[in-house]
């Protein structure tokens, strides 16, 4: 079987733990900033969790993180 070509997007956007959980960074904090709240912006640093119904498709996207 051939080797496998990681998608340098997704491997750049996902980290996986060394449990085997996949964190991504929060949505909607590129731009426009001023009209969100502190609080907002505060909780959108933090990294979130990969929903479990989306580590399939990850998973066949970068395939040797794991």
């Amino acid at each position: 079987m051939p080797k496998l070509k990681t998608h340098r997007g997704a491997a750049k956007r996902f980290k996986v733990t060394g449990t085997g959980k996949i964190m991504r960074r929060r949505a909607n904090k590129s731009h426009l900033l001023t009209g969100k709240s502190s609080k907002r912006t505060r909780h959108l640093r933090q990294i979130a969790q990969v929903d479990e119904t989306q580590y399939k498709a990850i998973k066949t996207l970068i395939p040797y993180k794991f």
